[in-house]
């Protein structure tokens, strides 16, 4: 693993992993590709820039030969640059489509063309769409219902094609909900800390029942790890916490950490395809030998004390609403 390129290095869960990844001796060289769109901050690698064995490079995974180069130089890559929030996918569905699908192409036929000895995708548990009850296998098929995921599961079977097709050795993670601190604040957890810190509501969905799983990003990105080094080329490996709790009983750990109460909650009508349930088994990375590490109640602490010590990373992204998120009208309909 001398040198390992990581695509969306400078989001959320790639810098975290990419300052992870420069603590390993036998990690030479780390070089981040980042368009640096709205999700995307420098600030976001901080105390990486530190290390020589850093390389920052501004451009786009759809840069043809941008990353046939930068591929060439590497022997490891893990890819992480993606349009990824739901909400945002149904008024920008081209860009999700073009980012994560034919990106994932140009990446892999480059890693195709000089043999690049592993690729980890990174994908996330939404592709599985609803699970009503039990829990979705890494070998049960794909049912997205939002543009978001549905680009996700393209470029799933993307790379699972080039390892069958071509051999190049790609392996896919899906992970659960991730959450931390210094998430873009139009994520769910980030969203409702930075409106209570700042006195304003926050808003549940139908009656708050829906159930998610929710990861620490550190415990994810242990995880990526694990994949990279010892992952099976060719294989799907479901990532989570097991968390699985309702969006109204998160909201309860929010508001203790955050010394509200339930006052500065107020209930809107469900918007459509919101997925009720998500669910994973993720017994094939135990084997492999993961262990989440983070207690959720203690995460929401943590993830609340950085936003609380830190307004000016995030306050100035809230200085217009309607442009980070144009509203769009997606009610819940019956049938």
């Amino acid at each position: 693993m001398e040198a390992v390129l990581v695509t969306g290095g400078a989001g959320f869960i790639g810098s975290r992993l990419v300052k992870r990844l420069l603590h390993f001796s036998d990690v030479r060289r780390v070089t981040v590709l980042d368009a640096l769109t709205y999700a995307g901050h420098i600030e976001n690698l901080g105390e990486a820039f530190l290390s020589p064995k850093l390389e920052f490079i501004q451009g786009s995974v759809l840069d043809g030969p941008l990353v046939d180069r930068l591929v060439r130089e590497h022997s490891a890559i893990v890819h992480l640059a993606a349009e990824s929030h739901v909400d945002r996918s149904f008024y920008e569905a081209g860009n999700f489509l073009a980012t994560n699908v034919i990106g994932t192409h140009t990446l892999l036929d480059a890693a195709r063309r000089h043999g690049t000895a592993k690729v980890v995708h990174v994908s996330t548990d939404e592709v599985y769409g609803p699970v009503v009850s039990g829990a979705a296998g890494e070998d049960d098929p794909v049912r997205p219902t939002v543009p978001y995921a549905a680009s996700k599961a393209a470029s799933d079977l993307v790379a699972l094609a080039y390892f069958r097709t071509y051999g190049v050795p790609v392996c896919v993670t899906r992970s659960a909900n991730n959450y931390g601190p210094a998430q873009h604040p139009e994520k769910m957890i980030p969203l409702f800390v930075t409106s209570l810190l700042k006195d304003a509501k926050v808003t549940l969905h139908g009656e708050g029942e829906h159930v998610r799983d929710w990861l620490h990003v550190q415990d994810n990105c242990s995880a990526i790890e694990l994949v990279l080094r010892d992952g099976r080329p060719g294989e799907v490996y479901n990532i989570g916490a097991g968390t699985n709790v309702t969006n109204r009983d998160l909201t309860a750990l929010i508001l203790k950490a955050c010394g509200a109460d339930w006052s500065s909650v107020t209930y809107v009508p469900d918007r459509r395809a919101n997925d009720l349930r998500y669910a994973m088994d993720w017994s094939k990375i135990r084997a492999l030998g993961y262990r989440p590490r983070r207690d959720l109640a203690e995460g929401i602490g943590e993830t609340v004390g950085w936003y609380r010590a830190n307004p000016g990373r995030w306050a100035p992204l809230l200085r217009n609403p309607e442009a980070l998120m144009p509203k769009v009208e997606l009610t819940k309909v019956d049938g």
